[in-house]
């Protein structure tokens, strides 16, 4: 954590803890929730891609493994939750270093596919394996998250547990992509041939990346079965990667907080767009496209843009005082 980064990071963990207090409605801390949720699993995508500048459209499959393992273990077999939502992170991951392994070789749009297939199979087994899984019809049951004697049964609970679990991920992560691994990551999003000739370990750091990003999407995926408590095949589809895609580049790729931007601007669209919910993927155009050719950075780049402006500014008066 950056001196930088400290005090907007403590002002915005200060902020999640008063809003549950200062604005006492359940619909709002559902949608919290829901967006602390998205925000996890964006985060992974901000380390593939806008560290690493590797190119994934599996990540909702990641979510899904997350939340089926999770619910299953859970639901039919009576696991206990935490423990299941420990097997499913340890499953994502071994999926993704299985898949990792040829398919971080592909560079581009060759990785884009391979990575597509992968969330399309998975997809598939969600619907197909029915007796396990549930099928189209989905899978139900899934038991609410508890410690000891503690039930995280209410929504302000939840809300809690979240954010809490989404606040230190943060913190981690802008420790990681601030150290020396966080410049081994950006060296080889620029060029794998110059880093590796600087002694990064490029195939090595591809992968573990890859793999903390099945986690933190897995992660997300368990908090977000245990919350819902029903789960179906549609919530972990292709077009749910796209939105997930869509959400870090619009809060900013090179940002950890543009995981979080992006997490709020997409979760509460559709919800300002029910009545119009047929046409959510052409606004879902519109509005990257907007931020393309207006906002290349991101809205989280053009926020850092402007901070830097100010404080060059003010140090310019300051001088000539």
């Amino acid at each position: 954590m950056t001196k930088h980064n400290l005090p907007l990071y403590l002002l915005f963990s200060l902020a999640i803890l008063l809003f549950p207090f200062l604005i006492a409605n359940e619909y709002f801390l559902t949608v919290m929730i829901v967006i602390g949720i998205n925000a996890l699993v964006a985060l992974g995508l901000i380390l593939l891609i806008g560290f690493t500048g590797q190119l994934s459209l599996c990540q909702a499959a990641f979510y899904g493994i997350g939340a089926y393992t999770t619910g299953v273990l859970s639901a039919k077999f009576s696991f206990n939750p935490w423990f299941s939502i420990a097997v499913g992170i340890v499953m994502a991951c071994c999926l993704a270093f299985v898949l990792g392994l040829p398919a971080l070789k592909l560079k581009g749009h060759y990785l884009a596919m391979a990575t597509l297939g992968f969330g399309e199979i998975i997809n598939i087994v969600f619907k197909e394996w029915g007796n396990l899984t549930g099928g189209p019809s989905g899978l139900i049951g899934i038991p609410q998250l508890a410690l000891g004697g503690f039930m995280f049964d209410t929504d302000l609970r939840y809300y809690l547990l979240v954010w809490f679990i989404v606040l230190v991920v943060i913190a981690i992560l802008f420790n990681l992509t601030n150290s020396r691994i966080g410049r081994g990551l950006l060296s080889i999003k620029h060029s794998e041939e110059a880093a590796a000739s600087l002694g990064v370990a490029v195939a090595t750091y591809k992968i573990k990346i890859f793999m903390c990003c099945a986690a933190l999407g897995a992660l997300g995926g368990g908090l977000y079965a245990h919350y819902i408590t029903v789960i179906s095949p549609e919530a972990f589809d292709v077009f749910h990667s796209i939105v997930l895609i869509i959400m870090v580049v619009t809060g900013g790729l090179t940002y950890i907080e543009g995981g979080v931007i992006g997490a709020f601007l997409f979760t509460l669209i559709p919800e300002l767009l029910q009545a119009v919910e047929d046409y959510s993927i052409i606004t879902y155009g519109f509005i990257l496209l907007f931020i393309l050719m207006f906002m290349p950075q991101g809205i989280a780049g053009l926020f850092n843009s402007g901070i830097k402006k100010i404080k060059g500014h003010l140090f310019n008066k300051v001088n000539v005082l």
